[in-house]
């Protein structure tokens, strides 16, 4: 364990990292889902709860019921997504809009997801499994939202971004909340991380023709992947791999609408 990087660190530099010290307030790994009344704990530590146009927390209890009535039914996963704070990941002019159900732009023409698509996707990354995940992957860290969703849902979570402007925006972003199990890395996500597989989860945030070699490689047997990707109709479709003993399942589900997947840095 001690030779992974640890929060934040530059892929294409050798200098040094810093790890967090207390998770948000939310659950963490070690932390039971029980202690938390309600179902939801709000952090004060962001500072950020003022930008809300109205109170932040009943605008993300009506979006998770929202989201349970749209279908979502992983308990977990609702609690995560009540817990976390999305108007503190979108620029202040636009968090009275926060906890709709519309992506919002995030900078350098690149959005964060609509909250349906983040439940739907760490969902089926789950796949009903009690607990928390292990360690997972996520690739296109973004503004930093889907890490910290994922930070209460797995015991480590590897997030890369190829974009120094947004990699740069979610390190300002999670540090209010003080998030040890989130590892942020710049580089080129195609890549993957080596350094942390193997991974019981990979999710990913942009879509091509193919999923890359490196993240099947990377993927733990037993674990899960879900990104989207160019299916044979020329569309973007979730795509969900399952790795096994025997090698790999995959499953094409709904048309999902993301960024290309790019390699490289910008």
């Amino acid at each position: 364990m001690s030779s992974r990087a640890r929060f934040p660190v530059d892929l294409n530099k050798s200098g040094s990292s810093v790890r967090l010290g207390n998770p948000m307030g939310g659950v963490s790994p070690s932390v039971k889902p029980a202690t938390v009344v309600g179902g939801l704990r709000s952090s004060s530590a962001s500072g950020r709860t003022a930008h809300a146009a109205h109170d932040p927390v009943a605008l993300r209890l009506g979006m998770v019921a929202k989201l349970k009535a749209g279908g979502i039914s992983d308990a977990l996963v609702l609690q995560a997504m009540a817990i976390t704070e999305r108007h503190s990941f979108v620029d202040t002019g636009l968090a009275n809009q926060a906890y709709e159900d519309t992506s919002l732009p995030i900078g350098l023409g690149q959005t964060i997801s609509k909250p349906n698509v983040v439940a739907r996707m760490i969902e089926l990354l789950r796949a009903g499994k009690p607990g928390l995940l292990g360690r997972v992957l996520e690739i296109g860290t973004g503004c930093g939202y889907q890490a910290a969703v994922l930070s209460q849902l797995a015991t480590e979570v590897y997030s890369i971004e190829r974009l120094r402007g947004l990699h740069e925006r979610a390190q300002d972003n999670l540090r209010p909340f003080r998030l040890p199990n989130v590892h942020l890395l710049f580089g080129d996500g195609m890549a993957g991380f080596a350094k942390g597989a193997p991974y019981a989860g990979i999710i990913a945030a942009a879509g091509g023709n193919a999923l890359p070699s490196a993240w099947l490689d990377q993927l733990a047997v037993g674990g899960r992947l879900v990104a989207p990707m160019v299916t044979d109709t020329g569309q973007q479709a979730l795509v969900v791999v399952d790795k096994t003993q025997q090698g790999l399942q995959h499953s094409v589900l709904e048309a999902v609408h993301f960024v290309p997947l790019k390699s490289g840095l910008g």
